[in-house]
């Protein structure tokens, strides 16, 4: 075994001692000495990496207010003769050089399947992508995100081969069941057979597949496949990714006869992880990909020891469906009853991505005749639906596939000419909310739904996952009358506002203001108190009158709506906002960065 890190005997006999505290819990029946050596010799090969002591830093020093996220396919931008990660890498430095901190590139591994998340080889680039030091090129100049697609394997890659050929490296690698067994409580996110036979050394075998028959599921009660994961973690580290995804990490410990999903012994696997983490000096954040009800997904933030970040699944539908029917009511309740993020956590807000539209985060908010309102008018739009099993064998709507832009073509009554106006206020109120924003590439693009790709593949998620001929991209840019022009600068203009307002730090303050119907909004205070924001946006196709005096807006300051630099000095005035206008109206336009 490596050399362990011997610089600070006490750092590592603490980091050993919080190791052994997780490793108890996972693999209580392993030598946990042994394991735990392992750990850390995997995370730091070598021993040439410090190990530092855990001290928690000031949010500030984790992200700010200035913290933002674009979400892209390593090859959404392609030009001829060029490796598209180096034509994103343009992109970037062209449009989005001092209003994006940070780029995830989706699962940029040799696959098989499912655009990225079957992974063949999970230590290589796509050489039809670029390289590593491509990678390394990005993420020298953006905070660099990648997926650690730690549920499953593609059935083609070289892990699983070797695994069904008898490899003793590969012994129980991956998760086994009988068909006899009763999987009745599982909880799928497909609707596909749970179970998939292959023939193998010892005979057929039935590989449990959560999300298809090319995506084997790995088996983390051998404590290998953890093992295998840290070493990975290292080895994007030493390519200049600084935030994991855990794609579908909610499925990864599984037990027959349970639902198979947020198992214990699944929390205590990211806890070790932040645990790795914490004790890096590499600033290394993990985000959680759980799409799941609301309630269930608060969960991985734990107890501030999971998760630095969550994806806030339940935003998308709600404000979809308020935007598509005039009606906030779901919307302002779930934000009444989303709890304040602890310190050193932060919601993960997004409207679109490169999935479909969730359904299922939005359980037990919206009701079912609404719910169905919005499939019906997505449907029309041109959008399909995914379905999903449940534990009872029944299927139900899971996603709803389509751009987000088409999405907002219109309300529930038709197509009309406010599209632009309407789909800017769901960027605008979601750049607006407590947490990190994330932009899906194709939400700055104004992109519409792909048929194309969607008929040649018959994968529905395709309808949203467009490439664009790079060329062509610029010449739609350079046109200012273009639906991708008109978007792309109205949502850098917004995020060059927004970056500049101590009020939307990812921790600030945040209540949601009572407002006349029609009319959606909060009221955002810094952490310093020295700046405070009132976001509000018309959720409907008609003009609303909106009172000052309804709003919190003390009297002896003049108030400034940084959209429109409109000022007001009074409450007894009345402010009439256009249908989907949204105002951000603060007493501090310009507050001193304050360093806590």
């Amino acid at each position: 075994m490596n050399q362990l890190p011997t610089e600070n005997n006490q750092i590592v006999a603490t980091l050993k001692q919080r190791l052994l505290s997780h490793l108890t819990l996972i693999y209580p029946d392993h030598d946990l000495e042994e394991l735990a050596d392992q750990v850390i010799a995997a995370f730091w090969p070598g021993g040439e990496k410090q190990i530092t002591s855990p001290d928690y830093l000031p949010d500030r020093s984790i992200w700010s207010e200035k913290t933002t996220v674009l979400i892209t396919y390593g090859d959404t931008l392609k030009e001829e003769g060029e490796k598209p990660l180096t034509t994103l890498g343009h992109f970037l430095e062209q449009n989005l050089k001092d209003v994006i901190t940070s780029v995830h590139i989706l699962p940029f591994f040799p696959y098989s399947s499912d655009d990225g998340f079957a992974v063949m080889d999970y230590e290589k680039v796509r050489p039809d992508l670029g390289d590593w030091q491509d990678i390394q090129t990005i993420g020298n100049k953006f905070q660099l995100m990648s997926d650690l697609v730690i549920n499953h394997a593609s059935a083609k890659s070289d892990w699983f081969e070797k695994y069904l050929a008898g490899d003793e490296d590969y012994k129980d690698f991956f998760f086994t069941a009988d068909p006899s067994d009763n999987l009745s409580a599982v909880v799928r996110p497909r609707p596909s057979p749970l179970l998939t036979a292959f023939d193998s050394h010892e005979g057929e075998k039935h590989l449990w597949c959560t999300f298809g028959p090319d995506q084997v599921d790995f088996n983390f009660a051998n404590p290998k496949v953890l093992l295998e994961f840290i070493k990975l973690m290292r080895l994007y580290l030493d390519n200049q990714v600084r935030i994991f995804r855990l794609d579908a990490v909610a499925f990864i410990w599984k037990e027959v006869g349970t639902p198979s999903i947020h198992l214990p012994q699944t929390h205590e696997i990211i806890r070790l992880m932040r645990t790795l983490t914490d004790f890096s000096d590499e600033g290394v954040l993990l985000i959680t990909e759980t799409n799941v009800p609301n309630h269930e997904n608060l969960t991985y933030f734990g107890n501030q020891n999971e998760a630095h970040l969550i994806y806030n699944f339940s935003l998308p539908p709600i404000l979809i469906h308020a935007l598509l029917t005039g009606n906030e009511y779901y919307l302002k309740k779930w934000l009444m009853e989303l709890p304040p993020t602890q310190r050193g956590c932060a919601y993960f807000n997004f409207v679109a991505g490169h999935d479909g539209i969730g359904l299922r985060p939005a359980t037990g908010i919206l009701e079912e005749a609404d719910l169905q309102e919005m499939i019906d008018c997505v449907v029309n739009f041109g959008g399909a639906i995914s379905t999903r099993s449940t534990g009872e064998g029944t299927v139900r709507p899971y996603e709803m596939n389509i751009s987000l832009y088409d999405a907002l073509k219109g309300t529930v009554e038709g197509e009309d000419e406010l599209q632009n106006e309407r789909f800017l206020a769901a960027q605008t109120i979601m750049m607006s909310l407590e947490g990190v924003p994330a932009f899906y590439i194709h939400s700055l693009l104004a992109t519409e739904n792909d048929y194309e790709k969607f008929n040649k593949s018959g994968f529905k998620r395709c309808i949203n996952r467009r490439q664009y001929q790079y060329q062509d991209l610029l010449e739609k840019l350079k046109d200012e009358t273009s639906n991708q022009s008109i978007i792309l600068k109205e949502i850098t203009r917004l995020l060059d506002i927004r970056t500049k307002q101590l009020a939307f730090h990812p921790n600030a303050i945040q209540f949601t203001l009572q407002l006349p119907e029609g009319l959606f909004g909060f009221w955002r205070q810094s952490v310093y108190r020295n700046q405070d924001i009132f976001c509000i946006t018309n959720m409907t196709k008609e003009t609303i009158e909106l009172p000052l005096h309804t709003l919190n807006m003390y009297a002896g300051v003049k108030w400034t709506d940084l959209l429109s630099g409109n000022e007001y000095e009074t409450r007894d005035q009345e402010v009439n906002l256009k249908p989907y206008q949204s105002l951000w109206i603060t007493n501090n336009p310009n507050p001193p960065i304050t360093v806590r």
